[in-house]
């Protein structure tokens, strides 16, 4: 039997690394995971509260709507406004989706079809490299680092592609390279999109993650951007709100009301008393996610500033709840995969390698900021004694 759509997905790095350490914890070995980034932080209580109290209403257990209820688009409307000066209609530009990845996911069903192509940075999120191959499209990759002229690559990308691209992928603050972006950057962007035709799909999962000042931008604060691009933005980061499965598309009504269609085939949307919690979470913890924001800047501090002392130096990032560090040069040959293998087996560390994410992150690996600090400077004292070449 073929089975069509992943007969050629390549394996799944990621388990490797999986593997090793569900083997080290059954031997009773203390693992430290910095590798999956799976949000440790509770969620507001706000929106345990009022999820207990709407589950318990046999109402709210029928089918829901696919698009959102109305007065959760409306909070994510209002949260625009208040947070990017930002005006959406909630009937026309705003969906609710089943998470990122699910919305993602069905919207380059939408875009694209075969013979079509998907202009995609590259080191890069996986599902934003495949599902435009979900879909029958061609992959053009864009090669990103954190020092390099992004929007150089991105005219290459084009001019050099055939078919020309019809959607252009970003996301900013960046998974895995955490590269952050200004607002001058975005309209660069949109500019570009104009002159081309082409829709941008920005992928603001780490909207409310910036540290030491820095605010993300989001793409629809660029005047005119709704005409040309669609966010999505996630409760997941922000709100630390991830096994609940909300996030939301919004800006360029046409697509809007596309997804929406395809969407009324496929799901009865998020499960209602969910809906209703979040409704109630993004209109009275608007402050959660700046609490939220000051934990992973601190877990940063320390992971950056412990790796520091042993001699694994690199900039700490600005923006998402990662560090992307290259391998030290000494263990540079092992390549990530291996590497990120040794760091299981001889320090208990578990990291994800950043050839899990294209070819573009081999060299590298990511943190994920998902220990607390005591846990974070044991990993760091692990580390120090694994990696004896940086002494």
């Amino acid at each position: 039997m073929d089975y069509r759509r992943i007969t050629e997905l390549p394996p799944y790095v990621f388990t490797i690394i999986d593997t090793l350490k569900v083997e080290a914890r059954r031997e009773g070995r203390d693992v430290i995971d910095l590798g999956f980034g799976n949000p440790d932080l509770a969620s507001p209580d706000v929106a345990v509260d009022k999820l207990a109290e709407a589950v318990a209403n046999p109402r709210n257990h029928r089918y829901s709507s696919s698009r959102g209820i109305p007065r959760l688009r409306e909070a994510v409307a209002d949260l625009y406004q208040r947070r990017f000066g930002v005006t959406l209609d909630p009937d026309t530009q705003v969906i609710q989706t089943i998470g990122a990845k699910e919305g993602f996911a069905h919207l380059m069903w939408v875009l694209l079809q075969s013979g079509d192509a998907a202009l995609v940075p590259s080191p890069s999120y996986p599902i934003h490299r495949y599902s435009p191959l979900f879909a029958g499209a061609d992959v053009r990759e864009m090669p990103f680092t954190t020092d390099g002229d992004f929007i150089g690559a991105l005219r290459e990308g084009w001019e050099y592609s055939w078919p020309k691209p019809r959607v252009i992928v970003l996301s900013f603050p960046h998974n895995p390279t955490t590269a952050c972006v200004d607002l001058g950057f975005m309209a660069e962007v949109v500019a570009f999109a104009r002159d081309r035709d082409v829709l941008l799909v920005h992928d603001f999962a780490y909207a409310d993650l910036g540290f030491d000042g820095y605010r993300p931008p989001s793409i629809l604060e660029v005047p005119g951007a709704s005409e040309v691009a669609v966010e999505l933005y996630s409760m997941t980061k922000s709100f630390s709100m991830a096994g609940w499965r909300v996030a939301f598309m919004v800006g360029h009504a046409p697509t809007v009301v596309a997804l929406a269609k395809l969407k009324s085939y496929l799901d009865y949307g998020t499960f209602q008393p969910i809906q209703i919690a979040a409704t109630v979470t993004l209109n009275e913890a608007p402050d959660y996610p700046m609490e939220a924001c000051a934990v992973y800047q601190s877990r940063r501090d320390a992971l950056c500033s412990g790796l520091q002392r042993i001699g694994w130096e690199f900039e700490p990032p600005r923006g998402t709840m990662f560090a992307w560090a290259p391998i030290p040069e000494p263990y540079r040959g092992m390549g990530s995969v291996e590497f990120a293998s040794h760091l299981v087996r001889e320090a208990d560390v578990a990291v994800s390698p950043g050839v899990g994410f294209g070819p573009g992150g081999e060299g590298f690996v990511r943190f994920a900021l998902i220990e607390n600090e005591q846990r974070i400077a044991q990993a760091v004292r692990n580390l120090r004694g694994c990696l004896d070449r940086l002494a």
